[in-house]
């Protein structure tokens, strides 16, 4: 008798989709194209200035303000630089929708709009604290190591991902992404072989869900 790994379960939380993380601003290192350098703690003035008053920096299209993309849920700094998560509005906001395509496609970056409040006189410059006003999804960003580090899948994506990848038909993909391998083979075949070969598909399949 076979046995099949039954627990490959491919479900998403209601908001994934749209979800994705990554680095606003990076510390030290080259200058960006404008010849500033962030220096460590630059942003935590203002980061506790936006707790303290419960706002966030906006989320934005290429520094545009009349067109916001979605809302930061996480803004932080750690010891490589301003780590983000964000959710794009994609069922609303049709722009988002278009960010959120051409970040699956590794086409875009972050760069972050703000006002300096301290700085060496020096070259290059260095920051020392900027009042954060918002953070955009750009084409080019000013520092190349402002970079959107992982896109989350919706179940539609998924459900393609799959039927393109397996070879499964639309009934096949709904059924795995809903209850996991034994979900999709209930009123299949029973063959074995071709259902062992698949399950070690899907489990290969289901580590590209996450973009990096």
């Amino acid at each position: 008798m076979r046995v099949y790994n039954r627990a490959i379960l491919c479900k998403f939380a209601p908001g994934d989709a749209g979800t994705f993380t990554g680095y606003a601003s990076t510390f030290g290192g080259l200058p960006d194209a404008y010849g500033d350098i962030i220096a460590p703690g630059a942003f935590a003035a203002s980061l506790a200035a936006h707790a303290a008053a419960g706002t966030n920096p906006a989320m934005l299209w290429s520094h545009d303000q009349s067109q916001p993309l979605g809302v930061w849920t996480s803004v932080t700094e750690d010891a490589k630089g301003l780590a983000v998560s964000g959710r794009l509005l994609i069922e609303d906001v049709p722009q988002a929708a278009t960010a959120y395509a051409l970040m699956k496609a590794n086409a875009l970056g972050l760069s972050i709009g703000y006002k300096v409040t301290a700085q060496t006189d020096s070259t290059p410059n260095v920051l020392q604290a900027v009042d954060l006003y918002e953070i955009s999804l750009v084409a080019i960003p000013a520092n190349s190591q402002a970079q959107i580090t992982s896109v989350k899948s919706s179940p539609r994506e998924f459900e393609r991902q799959v039927r393109e990848a397996l070879g499964l038909s639309a009934r096949q993909a709904k059924r795995l992404c809903a209850g996991g391998f034994a979900a999709m083979v209930r009123d299949e075949p029973d063959d074995g072989d071709d259902l062992a070969e698949l399950a070690e598909q899907i489990k290969s399949i289901t580590s590209t869900i996450v973009r990096k």
